[in-house]
Formats: structure tokens, C-alpha cells, sequence
């Protein structure tokens, strides 16, 4: 099943875009005509995925360069020159910048410009392209500079509480490895001389004999396990399942929560920010959650707020967010202040996302330090009860 990136029309003449999956673009274009829209173009994202795509911390820098310069009076193109000619500038970043102002040249639209790229993700172009529609795209810059900066602060403070339990786990399997490979070969003359040896040994011997001689085997064992695991996440059926279970694992399920919230409001309140219709922004923002379990749920959302249901009544139903943003939301709507309460909403998520992930790492570390403890222990016991009991035969004797 590919997934498109579609322009379309209805009966009345107004542009839809959005992304569907659709086994071919006859597919699509059937699917799209059941909708009462008519495909006008399609591009296939599975073969547009091979391009780079820019990180947040590189599309926090290009908007917020493009931001300051466009508010100083610099036109667009000149903007885009400067920022390609940056110093320190990735090679591949500077390739796409310099593409993307040849294009802005002729006369395209930056958003269409940018989209002909595949680098750019749908909520930067859709805020542009409601920007390009508003004359502010000095300002649209400005909010999505702010958005890509907070969402890579995020992650980057995830990433960070994750690194220490990460080494952990890294040294056990070292430490592990180390013994069984390198120490007890050397044990092995010793224990062959003793009649019975305690169930633990034979168990690590065992273990260790085969190392040594098929690790190769291991090595290659665990590569195809990696591969038919990749493999299998871009099943859809199956990486909806593992992005359910996500949701719902002790402790770790509360944080994944409280992340996807975080990231959909901070989207919606960007995109809600910039123009865009509440059902369109609805739509890009759940698609850049990062789970296809709660992204699939927006359908119906978007539907419900389209026939007239309050945002926050709709979300309610969304398993996969904290329901402390459907009553934010409620808040936003009774005071028409929607946008500042889902902006508000978003750094109180991001606020518990660093909390939760601080008590998540301050829970691992311990576990993971016992868990090294036992994995050692039994190694050190599995060595020494043989020694310890030929020494209490010869005590015996």
C-alpha cells in the first residue's frame, strides 16, 4: 500500500490537500471521487522518502532565519541565498535551500517550491501556504521556528534521560559477554577434571562453549531478527498494533501519552495560529503525532468537527491523549481564546513530559543497576560453587 500526497478539487472548484494510502494512483483518485473530490495531482511519498528529510533543529534554524530577514525587509529570494550560503551549512541542507530559491525564481510559490523537495514535513507547508494566502509569512516563519525549536528540546530532553540507562544496558551486555567468551574457557580444563558440577555451571559452560564457537552465528541471528523487525513495522496492521501497545505499558504508556499530546497541541495551535481551518489543521496535526494507532482516530474527529461537534467533544474520544486537553480546549472555546489555550496546553505537556521522563529514568536506574547485579552474580556463583565444593570434598577426605 503506497501513500500519496494529493492536490484535489471539489464540484465547487476548492483546493483539498491532505496524504491517503491507496495501492495506486487510480486507487487514490477513485477513493478521492467517493469523497466528492477530484484528484488533480499525486505524489508517491514512499518513493518521495528516499530524499533527506531536514531535522527540527534545521527547520527551527531555517524558519527562524528565513523569519528575521523577511522582517527586515530582505525579499524572499535574497533571504533564501543568504540562508544557502551560511557558513557550516550541511551539504545536503544547502542543496535543498539552493533548489528551493532556483525554484522561487521562476515564479512558484515558496510552498509549492518546498514540497517539489519532499524534505519539508506537511504542517511547515501547510502553515506557509495559509501565510502565502494571508501576506505574513514573516510571521508564519516566526511560529514555526518557535514550534520545530520547542519539539526538538523535547525530544533532545528524552533522548538525553534515556542515554544513561542506554550505557547501562550496553555495559551489562559487555560485562556478560566479556566473561562468558574470555574467562570461564579458561575455568574449562579445571571443571572438565570434576566429577558433577552444580546445574548453574553446566548452564553458563554451555552458554560459553557456544559463543566461542558460533558467535558468528549469533551475530548473524540477531541482524535478521533486526531486519524482518523493520520489515514488519511497515506492515501497517502490525505497527498499529505496537503503536497500541505503546499507549498502554506501565509507566512508559503515560509518557508516551502525555509526548502526543504535547506535540498535537503545540501543531494544531501553530496551525490554528497561521488561518488554516480548524478541520484542516485538525487533519496535518494528527498526522504528525508519530502513532498510527491514535493518527488513524482523527478521521473521525475531523468528520465530527466538520458536522458541527465542538473540538473538545470530539476529542474526548481520541484514545491516545491526555483528556486534560479536551477540557482545555472546552475552556478556549467558552472564551474564544482557542489558540492561546492550546499553546498554554502544550508547554504544560511539555513541562510533565520532562517530569515523567525524569521519573521514568530515576525508576530504570536502580532496575537496571540490579539487574546487572543478578546477571553477575550468577556468573560469579556459577564459577565459584564447583571451586567451593572441591574444597570441601578435599576438607572431607
Amino acid at each position: 500500500m503506497a501513500r500519496f500526497r494529493y492536490v484535489a478539487k471539489n464540484m465547487e472548484g476548492k483546493t483539498s490537500r491532505g496524504t491517503a494510502e491507496a495501492s495506486n494512483e487510480k486507487q487514490l483518485a477513485q477513493n478521492l471521487r467517493e469523497s466528492g473530490l477530484y484528484l488533480v495531482t499525486a505524489k508517491d511519498l514512499n518513493e518521495a522518502g528516499k530524499a533527506h528529510r531536514l531535522s527540527a533543529k534545521e527547520l527551527s534554524e531555517f524558519c527562524r532565519e528565513l523569519s528575521n530577514l523577511m522582517a527586515s525587509g530582505v525579499t524572499l529570494v535574497r533571504a533564501l541565498d543568504i540562508v544557502a550560503g551560511e557558513e557550516g551549512q550541511p551539504a545536503y541542507a544547502k542543496e535543498i535551500y539552493e533548489a528551493v530559491m532556483a525554484e522561487v525564481k521562476k515564479g512558484v510559490s515558496l510552498s509549492e517550491a518546498m514540497e517539489e523537495r519532499n524534505c519539508f514535513p506537511d504542517l511547515m507547508l501547510g502553515m506557509i501556504r495559509s501565510g502565502e494566502g494571508n501576506g505574513n509569512i514573516d510571521v508564519v516563519m516566526g511560529r514555526l521556528a518557535h514550534h520545530y525549536d520547542r519539539e526538538y528540546r523535547l525530544s533532545q530532553q528524552v533522548r538525553s534521560a534515556m542515554t544513561y540507562p542506554a550505557i547501562l544496558v550496553v555495559l551489562m551486555i559487555a560485562v556478560v559477554a566479556i566473561i562468558v567468551s574470555f574467562v570461564m574457557p579458561e575455568f574449562e580444563e579445571l571443571f572438565e577434571e570434576m566429577e558433577t558440577l552444580p546445574l548453574i555451571t553446566e548452564i553458563l559452560l554451555a552458554v560459553s562453549g557456544f559463543l566461542t564457537r558460533w558467535w558468528y552465528m549469533v551475530i548473524l541471528f540477531v541482524f535478521v531478527v533486526f531486519v524482518v523487525l523493520r520489515a514488519c513495522l511497515r506492515i501497517r496492521a502490525v505497527r498499529r498494533a505496537v503503536d497500541y501497545c505503546k499507549l498502554h505499558m506501565p509507566v512508559a504508556g503515560k509518557l508516551n501519552k502525555i509526548i502526543y499530546t504535547a506535540r498535537f497541541s503545540r501543531t494544531l495551535s501553530s496551525l490554528y495560529s497561521s488561518g488554516m481551518p480548524i478541520a484542516s489543521a485538525i487533519r496535518t496535526a494528527g498526522d504528525t503525532i508519530g502513532n498510527a494507532y491514535v493518527e488513524e482516530q482523527f478521521d473521525e474527529v475531523t468528520v465530527r468537527v466538520r458536522s458541527g461537534v465542538p473540538l473538545s467533544s470530539a476529542l474526548k474520544e481520541v484514545d491516545g491523549l491526555m483528556k486534560k486537553l479536551s477540557s482545555t480546549i472546552l475552556i478556549g472555546e467558552e472564551s474564544g481564546r482557542l489558540d492561546y489555550m492550546l499553546g498554554a496546553i502544550a508547554d504544560t505537556m511539555e513541562e510533565e513530559a520532562n517530569q515523567a521522563t525524569k521519573r521514568l529514568v530515576t525508576l530504570l536506574e536502580p532496575l537496571m543497576i540490579i539487574i546487572m547485579a543478578l546477571m553477575i552474580g550468577f556468573v560469579v556463583a556459577a564459577v565459584m560453587l564447583p571451586i567451593y565444593q572441591s574444597y570441601g570434598a578435599i576438607e572431607g577426605m
